[in-house]
This record gives structure tokens, C-alpha cells and sequence, in this order.
């Protein structure tokens, strides 16, 4: 009858032990869901600042070619500022004209609680052809 008792004594030692390892199973998977939740956020966050770069790079592309297709008896009257919001938030487009035929288009926009992006592109156009 002995062999039994110590048993006994050994599994009451062992009560909830199981319940334990349960509990910090559930801990680690939750660890693993959040770390995937995180990971999906920055996923997004990087797909939108892509997209608005190539926007943005088209949009300044698009202004470019209007001034190189542009019957304009100079190149002055191209210059100007165009807001594009409807396409990028709180988007600007800048189209200045220098000395000799340099054309700049400068895009700047801003997402809700995020820094200011801008891009750049420039073309130089021979005056001799617009007049």
C-alpha cells in the first residue's frame, strides 16, 4: 500500500501544471498573431508610399510633356502652380521655368500624420523651338 500513497503525494505535486503550459502556449501564439498584425500594417503602410511615389512621378512627367507640347509663345506661360489633392493628399505641383529652357516640375504631398514627400523632375527645352 505504500507505493500508492507516494504516488499520490507526487501527483498532487503536479496539480495545474497542465493549465500552466496552456497559459503560456496562449501567450506565445498571441506574441506570433501580433507580430503577423504589425507586420501587415507596415506591409500597407509601405504599398501606399510606393503608390504615391509613382503618382507623383507621373503627375510631374504629365506636366512636363504639357509644356513640351505646350503653343505657348513663351516658355514663361507655362509656370504655375496646379493643385492635384484630388489624386495625392494635399498635393501640389510646381512648374517653374529658369533661364535657358529649364522646366521643373516639383510634386509635394502629405499623408495625414506623416512627413512631407516631394519629387522632383526636370527637362530642359531649347527656346529656339517655342518661339
Amino acid at each position: 500500500m505504500k507505493p500508492t500513497t507516494k504516488v499520490a503525494k507526487n501527483y498532487k505535486h503536479q496539480q495545474g501544471v497542465v493549465l500552466i503550459e496552456s497559459l503560456v502556449a496562449v501567450l506565445i501564439f498571441s506574441m506570433g498573431i501580433l507580430a503577423l498584425v504589425g507586420l501587415q500594417a507596415a506591409m500597407i503602410k509601405n504599398t501606399t508610399e510606393n503608390k504615391q511615389r509613382a503618382d507623383a512621378s507621373f503627375i510631374a512627367q504629365k506636366q512636363l510633356a504639357r509644356v513640351w507640347t505646350s503653343d505657348h509663345t513663351s516658355l514663361a506661360d507655362s509656370a504655375g502652380q496646379i493643385d492635384v489633392s484630388d489624386q495625392l493628399p494635399n498635393g501640389l505641383v510646381n512648374v517653374i521655368v529658369e533661364s535657358r529652357g529649364l522646366v521643373t516640375a516639383s510634386v509635394t504631398w502629405q499623408s495625414p500624420g506623416q512627413d512631407a514627400h516631394r519629387y522632383q523632375a526636370s527637362t530642359y527645352i531649347d527656346s529656339r523651338f517655342t518661339d
